[in-house]
């Protein structure tokens, strides 16, 4: 029984930017799901009015109708509002899933909007800064005060328990998405696929692009297709360009349908410099598709099994990233292994797994 200590229903509080574009805010909109289906009760605040992914419980969407240019008065009211809804529902647990780098922000958040509630903070991504400000008393504050920290791998949880001497973090991976696989019309091209953000900082799409070239890919014809948005796209199209990849590099916009992109796949490919547990690796498994991912911090190591399910290559070389595709293309037996192993690979991912360690987490967390 998912129950409080007055024999209620544990009421949850999910905080979320947007649910929308990326691996992140589709993990959190999952998280939703899987506590509501759980039995607890599911409220879902977003501070944007931005929904793709579907989600479950009660949304509360701050975000409708803020306008481009809101004034601070206007924002003040929107916080305002945020904190009668924390008071008035009195919530067991506010599970945190923003961006959390700037110091004078989390203060407001810890002293006026959060203040005397258990606070859950998730951390979804290796680079720390961007979930912990970089002002050491306002990062302390925020531990210290804190039920708890959930990071989405083993590598993250670990390391913010020794960089911030603490013993409150915890990993709980990220579950397989459900996807809908009613009217999957096949994809006639032969291709490879990158499927997440165009952000060339993080995503390091000049290693990918350059890999694909090197490698005997377009020898074969095998396509690259690239499925996202980001505000390096200009940049991505005059790269493509230069680097005269026009005919055999196809970038698509999002679309939350990824599926018929995954199945239809050769393989996917990962370049970033870090991520945390990268949805797209084990959306590409739960597709039958194999993957070949860098090693980058964190997650990635954490998923493939190498020449099992895919193929992990050390990071920032290109050489071995090409020869990695070419023997893809090249060593037929190795690659129908990996995919004929994607899928059962990540098994222990599946939601109803994820959901029962959160559960537990969550009931033995209460006093």
């Amino acid at each position: 029984m998912t129950e409080n200590r007055n024999d209620k229903k544990i009421k949850i509080c999910i905080v979320t930017i947007s649910l929308s574009k990326g691996g992140a805010e589709r993990s959190t909109a999952l998280l939703s799901k899987m506590l509501h289906s759980s039995g607890f009760e599911v409220h879902l605040v977003t501070l944007n009015d931005t929904i793709d992914y579907p989600f479950a419980g009660n949304l509360i969407n701050l975000g409708l109708n803020k306008p481009k240019k809101e004034s601070i008065f206007s924002r003040f009211l929107r916080f305002k509002k945020f904190k009668s809804i924390i008071k008035n529902e009195n919530f067991d647990y506010i599970i945190d899933n923003r961006n959390r780098q700037f110091a004078l922000k989390e203060l407001f958040y810890l002293y006026y909007l959060y203040k005397g509630n258990n606070i859950l903070y998730v951390v979804r991504s290796f680079k720390l800064s961007q979930y912990f400000p970089d002002t050491s008393y306002v990062r302390k504050k925020m531990i210290n005060t804190c039920k708890g920290i959930i990071g989405v791998s083993k590598a993250i949880s670990t390391t913010i328990n020794n960089s911030y001497h603490t013993n409150k973090a915890i990993a709980i991976y990220n579950p397989i998405a459900e996807f809908d696989k009613s009217n999957v019309l096949p994809i006639k091209d032969n291709y490879i696929l990158y499927l997440g953000r165009i952000e060339e900082a993080v995503k390091n799409l000049t290693l990918l692009l350059t890999a694909y070239k090197n490698s005997v890919l377009p020898e074969y014809t095998i396509k690259l297709k690239i499925l996202g948005d980001g505000p390096d796209k200009n940049w991505l199209m005059q790269k493509i360009k230069d680097l005269e990849l026009v005919e055999l590099v196809e970038v698509l916009s999002f679309t939350p349908n990824v599926y018929p992109y995954l199945k239809n796949a050769k393989f996917l490919t990962l370049t970033s410099r870090y991520e945390g547990f990268p949805r797209v690796l084990i959306e590409s498994l739960s597709a039958g598709t194999p993957v070949i991912s860098v090693d980058c911090e964190s997650g990635p190591n954490e998923i493939i099994k190498h020449e099992d399910n895919g193929l992990l290559i050390e990071n920032f070389d290109g050489a071995k990233l090409s020869k990695a595709y070419n023997r893809f293309v090249l060593e037929e037996e190795l690659y129908l292994h990996c995919k004929q192993n994607a899928e059962k690979s990540i098994e222990h991912l599946k939601i109803e797994n994820i959901a029962a360690q959160w559960t537990n987490y969550l009931k033995n967390e209460l006093p």
